[in-house]
């Protein structure tokens, strides 16, 4: 019943918290140069009409359900004591801020998550639909209207089934194996891939082709060399509960809640956790690519941005922090390595990589705007992308196939024909080339996501930006609970 949604309990790591606002920012006073004729009006107060015993039961429904379906909670609670209409009122305008803009606050978000959902006030609608008779259209209406959000709903109901069930059990560790292997090892880990894949034959103790087959599927589904050899990293994600694969679907679910209602139907999207880039028009991918994403400690943020331009043959200028801690040392140990290495030294201290095959920018740099300045770059350096753990850079974003994004991005502009470009390349002079039509781009982190097919991918948290979103929204319920007393 609706205790529950009203006094959420903090008995999981991802629960409903209070509406994200927009940032309020006062500006400062100014005396006006002429007299105000009229005073400021007030915006108009949304009253929403009384519930009609019919609707109050059919809204009591729809909140316990749709609490659990999207992910705000991990089970409805019971309760005897049933709520009043008023209350109905105050938990439907609270779920609404929570499944269509999320459970955060502008306090709780750091500085690397660059996201932030509009402010949305779900009255005016709310209210319209109770005096439509329409709750149930509008209820449908507040989750991102996509089809990854879709995408891990339905894991997730999956995913909770699983762990209902008791999940799975834990692989021991041991020496790698791989087809022609035997005995119990092969018979728990065929167990085991069949609670996620029903391809997969749960008896016998061989492992044969089909398994290795198996073996592959899985890896691919974690990011992992598709060997078919089960290792130390394979075993690592077999062995990650269904528990936790739970409440990691829930955080990537609140992260699409942070995105606006209306992406843009031509964009760039880079999946930092996977490091991935694809092109999108619409839901449909038209190119995808690998790409290297920062490190743990240069963490690559989330933001939202537009490309402009394309820099060709671009120099690179050294952030501060890059040139005290790496380079300067390395000319300090190693003298004449800026000189063999393509280095000015600026003003001193100030450090530039000129254009050219050394520039740790490669010959393509995509500018956007943003306050991290962090960009998507070439790379002379392509042994990375054949990894399969790429956060490596600084923050950047590095693409293994630039010159395919750009003719991609100068597709029809006839200043910039593909021969244009490359004869640039060739020539070495540094050059912008402007986008007729700029494509918006979006760095995201996303480590649950689906497959056209369905089926649940998973990647490593390598931020811990799950587990501090989870504690975030713990602490934030919480403190509700407490102050609701």
């Amino acid at each position: 019943m609706i205790r529950s949604v009203i006094a959420v309990a903090a008995a999981t790591p991802l629960l409903m918290a209070t509406p994200l606002f927009a940032q309020q920012v006062t500006p400062p006073s100014v005396a006006p140069t002429v007299p105000m004729t009229a005073p400021m009006l007030a915006p108009p107060v949304i009253t929403v009409p009384t519930l009609s015993d019919t609707q109050a039961a059919q809204l009591d429904k729809l909140l316990n359900g749709d609490i659990v379906a999207q992910g705000l909670k991990s089970a409805a609670t019971a309760t005897t004591i049933a709520p009043s209409k008023d209350e109905l009122v105050r938990a439907a305008l609270d779920h609404a801020r929570a499944v269509h803009a999320g459970r955060l606050s502008e306090a709780d978000f750091q500085r690397d998550w660059g996201l932030r959902p509009p402010a949305y006030d779900p009255t005016p609608a709310f209210a319209d639909a109770v005096r439509q008779d329409r709750i149930g259209a509008w209820f449908a209406s507040l989750p991102p209207p996509y089809a990854g959000y879709d995408g891990l709903r339905k894991g997730l109901q999956n995913y909770r089934s699983i762990a209902s069930a008791g999940g799975w059990q834990t692989l021991a560790s041991g020496p790698d194996f791989t087809i022609g292997a035997s005995g119990p090892r092969v018979i728990a880990l065929r167990k085991r891939l069949a609670v996620e894949d029903k391809d997969v034959d749960a008896n016998g103790d061989k492992f044969d082709a089909s398994l290795l087959e198996a073996v592959r599927r899985a890896q691919r589904r974690y990011g992992l060399n598709p060997s078919g050899i089960v290792s130390t990293q394979t075993l690592a994600a077999l062995n990650v509960s269904a528990g936790d694969r739970v409440h990691q679907i829930m955080a990537n679910m609140e992260r699409w809640r942070w995105l606006p209602q209306n992406l843009p139907r031509d964009r760039i999207q880079v999946n930092i956790a996977a490091a991935v880039l694809t092109v999108f028009d619409g839901d449909v991918p038209v190119q995808s690519m690998r790409a290297v994403t920062g490190r743990p400690g240069d963490e690559t943020p989330m933001l939202s941005s537009t490309i402009h331009s394309i820099v060709i043959n671009p120099p690179w200028n050294v952030p501060t922090s890059i040139a005290t801690k790496e380079l300067w040392p390395k000319e300090k140990a190693n003298p004449g390595y800026f000189k063999r290495n393509g280095f000015k030294v600026i003003g001193g201290t100030r450090l530039q990589q000129q254009a050219g095959d050394q520039s740790a920018l490669g010959r393509f740099k995509f500018d956007f705007p943003n306050d991290y300045s962090v960009y998507l770059h070439d790379t002379p350096s392509r042994a990375k992308f054949a990894s399969f753990s790429r956060l490596s850079s600084h923050g950047c974003v590095r693409l293994e196939k630039p010159a395919e994004l750009a003719d991609l991005l100068l597709k029809g502009d006839p200043t910039w024909t593909p021969e244009k470009v490359d004869a640039t390349v060739a020539k070495g002079d540094t050059v912008r080339a402007p986008l007729l039509k700029p494509v918006s781009v979006y760095l995201l982190y996303w480590t649950a996501f689906a497959s056209g097919n369905g089926q649940m991918n998973f990647r490593a948290d390598p931020y811990d930006w799950d587990g501090i979103l989870a504690s975030k929204i713990e602490a934030r319920t919480a403190r509700q609970t407490i102050a609701a007393r």
